[in-house]
């Protein structure tokens, strides 16, 4: 099974890479809720306030997966467990379940010690839930599941896999709500090989085309967003937020890992504004009966 979780991208060791620098790390210029992933702001209106775009973010994944309306919620790569908490917070009956190969992640939501929610380090591949869920949420999980330099075939095949995964977990008539980057003009081939390499090895991402290929007869797509500009924006305060912490993170991890990601962060920011990257949100409903 391992091997099987390699041949599909996203490794162990390659998660592991890039998640567990450090949660102390990653604290320092995050916002409060240590949500690494894409904000939402209304209308394009995007003030200074990351923490609060970053869970309006959270709550349109919620509606958006028909979570609010349910009490069972699976979170794939749950991150540090922002998403979940936000969910059992307002409802003691509500549950959720996350997963993540990140081996710091797991152990931060572990000492939450938050009754409503397990996690799990494990893959998707690797999870056998005992009941249906009533929704679920995978937000920048979905980057890692395919191989660098597999065909369009193989990688259509991947993203079916999970979305039947998905499809069977889910109750009848159960939504999906997923966020991931995706290619927009730039090519595969001439993708940026620090970022391959140094930050996100084992991972490649998808064309739009492809994940409407791979729901086709599983999931209706109701809504599709392209929010690039807005990841433009989160990682350009991500970055203002990294250099006013310079001192700190260059005493305590080294200058190395503060300049590795000050220039990922701004190609980041390049690519989103320019479109050669993508930021897609979309809203799924299972076609099972």
């Amino acid at each position: 099974m391992v091997q099987d979780i390699i041949k599909r991208g996203g490794s162990l060791k390659a998660i592991q890479h890039h998640y567990d620098v450090s949660n102390r790390f990653y604290a320092l210029w995050l916002d409060e809720s240590l949500s690494y992933s894409c904000a939402l702001w209304q209308d394009n209106l995007m003030d200074n306030d990351l923490e609060q775009a970053q869970y309006r973010k959270i709550d349109w994944h919620l509606d958006a997966s028909g979570a609010t309306k349910g009490q069972k919620l699976l979170d794939i790569g749950c991150g540090w467990g922002s998403l979940m908490n936000r969910y059992v917070s307002v409802d003691k009956e509500r549950s959720a379940i996350g997963l993540t190969l990140s081996h710091n992640q797991y152990q931060y939501i572990q000492s939450l010690n938050i009754p409503n929610i397990e996690v799990y380090e494990q893959s998707w591949i690797n999870h056998q839930p005992e009941n249906d869920y009533d929704a679920i949420v995978s937000v920048g999980a979905f980057e890692h599941f395919a191989q660098p330099g597999v065909s369009r075939s193989e990688k259509v095949s991947v993203y079916r896999d999970f979305f039947s995964h998905c499809q069977n977990w889910l109750k009848t008539k159960g939504k999906l709500s997923l966020q991931t980057i995706a290619y927009g003009s730039l090519s595969a081939e001439n993708k940026n090989l620090f970022i391959q390499n140094d930050i996100f090895p084992d991972s490649e991402l998808p064309r739009p085309s492809e994940i409407f290929e791979a729901a086709d007869g599983l999931f209706e797509i109701k809504i599709y967003r392209n929010d690039g500009i807005q990841y433009g924006r989160t990682c350009d305060l991500w970055l203002k937020n990294l250099s006013r912490q310079k001192q700190a993170i260059t005493e305590e991890f080294g200058e190395h890992l503060y300049s590795k990601y000050q220039r990922y962060l701004k190609l980041s920011i390049a690519g989103f504004y320019l479109g050669q990257i993508l930021l897609l949100r979309l809203e799924m409903q299972s076609l099972a009966n």
